[in-house]
């Protein structure tokens, strides 16, 4: 079936039309003396002063032109330049930029003629594409076929040149930022322009067909929750969104579409933030998060959330008063180097509707295609956070670990460990792998490796073999407690694994209860149930405890019966995986090496608390098929006292009875431990019933906000 091109009958035939057309100018001169004035002259003084000192790409340069001009990548400075030459039309400022892009295009082929990648982002090339055509109406044939074809020529390469290193080919299912994403403007610049019209056209609809794509994408990867295209945040906080935002404005400044309505999952995208905001502007660290300090990625968010206010400010209200909200918690601006064009356009910012804090959000929240549960007591800074990870079906930046969580409170209690920092072999070998994840592992001798991008995977120390295909089968959250069961059977090898499933509750404020059903297809294969601590943990008997800043956890293991504890860590020993310690000062890996990325040796004088120094692993005392695990977790402050925990087991051929004391209630829970997956939970408050039901066995429905009815936080 031959693809649809009749939207291109709609492109305007003069320039500029991309981001800027004639109609757009007057408006962004009045914004540059306006509400704009400050970005623009950050931005005109970013684009008119000296260039960065360093170069992504590691080339030996050309000489400079024949007028003196430099041979680099002057991309950024250009877009500056040339919305500035839009707003203050000035002839040497015409000539400069002119000058620039011939420089800027030299130098990209000369990477390409090495084979290096300009940039693993395409911003500085489609930087020179914006920038040419903004001028292109005061130039030459002569020139704009000079340029203009020169960059386009450029563009085919990074779309068909082989053994292009370090390029990045990422699509419409990642971030769509490297050399792909050049089509759309290198086709919206030359399209009808008779330079090389078949070539044009080509990529122009290349480039709107990926893109209707990517919103195809991200909109089922959001479903009816929020969310981006990865639960890594430092790429779906960071430059992924930016994508959408560039073809939303770049399509309407061409044809005059305005889309941005067609595609509303993009108004829910703050519901996403909001559950992953910790206390002391932080984050979880889930999936490739480098577990430094874990600090909440800000850097684009201004500019994020400005987009939902001027995009959905009158069609839905709630959702850009939202997006302000989060944007006030960021505390950061526009950026005057990068895509700069931005405020000039967003011309709804200021008539967008006032801050909306989230009120009455419900205790949990399920983001059913990023495969995350979150959890919390409150919003309070000394509030319990948790993550638990089931489901879903992105695989991208995300680990092999099914029906893994994180616990936060006043610290990182049970955290996600390792780091791809310096992109060691602790990244794919250790870090990405279920042994560095609250998980369990099932030991199978010989078993293959589970391949992760960074290079070799040596070992198996007997975790999953898939990042997708676990199963939420049940989830329910109220005032009183929230109940999660997840199925990850599938992602083991069916050769050791017949079943692994995990319920998980929490009883707010400060407990969970987990429970895991392990069988393994041979009893000699050991079964391995995770706990990962920032800290040494202290052991009594069946208990422990460990402390990071001012929180605490304390675990108790009350099955197996003959459950063997040992902890693991230390100098020497923090990332063990399958006997072999992944440390992560060892320098990069030899596939990072053969790549020639510029990445050296990282140093630490003391390895980040962060990545997880030290775990506890239980171990069953006798070698069968079937195994359960009951733990009861309670965290709290520095001052929780871990000889104060008590809890009652009962056990039968069919379930396992708990009991146990929170505050001045009392918790009564069964849960199966053969057959369906199911249970019952009784919570007391003195004589009053809290909670009297069976565990749900279907998956609560959430939509937007889910916000709880008032009377649910009044009973």
């Amino acid at each position: 079936m031959s693809a649809n091109t009749s939207w291109q009958s709609d492109i305007r035939k003069d320039h500029p039309r991309i981001f800027l057309n004639r109609d757009i100018i007057s408006s962004v001169r009045e914004r540059a003396s306006g509400v704009c004035a400050d970005h623009f002259k950050a931005m005109k003084e970013y684009a008119i002063g000296p260039p960065p000192d360093l170069e992504w790409a590691v080339i030996d340069r050309p000489p400079p032109l024949e007028d003196g001009t430099e041979v680099r990548d002057w991309g950024h400075q250009i877009m500056g330049m040339g919305l500035v030459q839009m707003i203050e039309p000035n002839a040497d400022t015409l000539s400069d930029i002119v000058r620039k892009l011939r420089a800027s295009s030299t130098y990209y082929h000369a990477c390409y003629d090495a084979n290096e990648s300009v940039n693993w982002y395409g911003f500085s090339r489609a930087a020179c594409l914006c920038a040419l055509d903004w001028i292109w109406e005061d130039l030459s044939q002569e020139l704009r076929q000079e340029v203009g074809l020169s960059l386009l020529e450029h563009v085919d390469q990074g779309l068909h040149k082989p053994d292009i290193h370090r390029r990045n080919g990422s699509d419409y299912r990642s971030g769509y930022y490297g050399a792909p994403s050049l089509a759309w403007f290198s086709g919206l610049l030359l399209y009808e322009e008779g330079i090389d019209d078949e070539r044009a056209e080509r990529f122009l609809q290349k480039g709107y067909e990926d893109h209707l794509n990517l919103f195809k994408h991200r909109a089922a990867t959001s479903g009816d929750d929020g969310g981006e295209a990865s639960p890594t945040l430092g790429y779906s906080f960071g430059e992924y969104p930016l994508a959408q935002w560039n073809f939303l404005h770049t399509l309407y400044s061409a044809t005059g579409r305005e889309i941005a309505g067609d595609w509303p999952h993009i108004r829910m995208f703050p519901n996403y933030i909001i559950w992953n905001w910790l206390p002391g502007d932080l984050e979880f660290g889930y999936g490739d998060t480098v577990h430094i300090d874990n600090k909440m990625r800000t850097h684009w968010m201004h500019t994020h959330m400005s987009h939902i206010m001027h995009y959905f400010g009158k069609s839905y209200p709630e959702w850009a008063g939202l997006g302000r909200y989060v944007r006030d918690l960021a505390n950061a601006e526009f950026h005057a180097d990068r895509w700069p064009v931005y405020p000039f356009l967003l011309t709804e910012l200021e008539n967008a509707p006032p801050a909306q804090t989230p009120d009455l959000l419900p205790p949990a929240r399920h983001f059913e295609n990023l495969g995350q549960i979150f959890m919390r007591s409150g919003n309070g800074p000394d509030a319990t956070h948790a993550l638990f990870a089931c489901g879903g079906s992105l695989k991208s930046h995300r680990h092999y670990d099914a029906t893994h969580f994180i616990i936060f409170k006043n610290g990182y209690l049970a955290l996600d460990s390792g780091t791809r920092n310096g992109n060691t072999d602790n990244l794919q070998n250790y870090y990405a792998q279920t042994v560095a994840h609250n998980c369990l592992l099932i030991k199978m001798p010989d078993e293959p490796p589970s391949p992760y991008w960074n290079g070799e995977v040596f070992g198996q120390a007997g975790g999953q073999n898939q990042t997708v295909g676990s199963e939420v089968l049940a989830f329910e959250t109220s005032k009183a407690f929230t109940y999660v069961a997840g199925d990850a059977t599938r992602t083991y090898r069916e050769e050791k694994c017949s079943q692994v499933v995990r319920q998980f509750i929490f009883i707010p404020p400060d407990h969970f209860v987990i429970f895991d059903r392990v069988d393994s297809t041979q009893p000699e294969y050991l079964k391995t149930w995770l706990l990962h601590h920032a800290n040494e943990p202290t052991i009594s008997e069946n208990l422990w405890s460990s402390d990071q800043q001012g929180g605490r956890i304390v675990v108790q293991t009350l099955l197996p019966v003959d459950a063997v504890l040992n902890k693991v860590g230390g100098p020497g020993k923090e990332f063990l995986a399958d006997g072999v310690n992944y440390a992560i000062d060892a320098g990069p890996s030899q596939y990072i090496i053969d790549k020639q990325y510029p990445i050296g040796k990282i140093e630490y004088e003391e390895i980040p608390e962060l990545m997880g120094r030290w775990r506890m692993e239980v171990t069953p005392g006798t070698a069968r098929n079937s195994d359960l695990f009951l733990h009861l977790v309670h965290v709290g402050d520095l001052d929780l006292d871990p000889t104060d925990e008590e809890a009652q087991i009962e056990v039968s051929d069919r379930d396992v009875r708990l009991e146990f004391s929170t505050d001045n209630r009392q918790v009564a829970i069964r849960l199966s431990s053969t057959g369906e997956v199911s249970g019952k939970i009784r919570i007391l408050d003195g004589d009053r019933v809290i909670v009297d039901k069976d565990l749900s066995r279907g998956v609560l429905p959430q939509a937007g906000l889910a916000t709880m009815p008032e009377q649910e936080w009044q009973k």
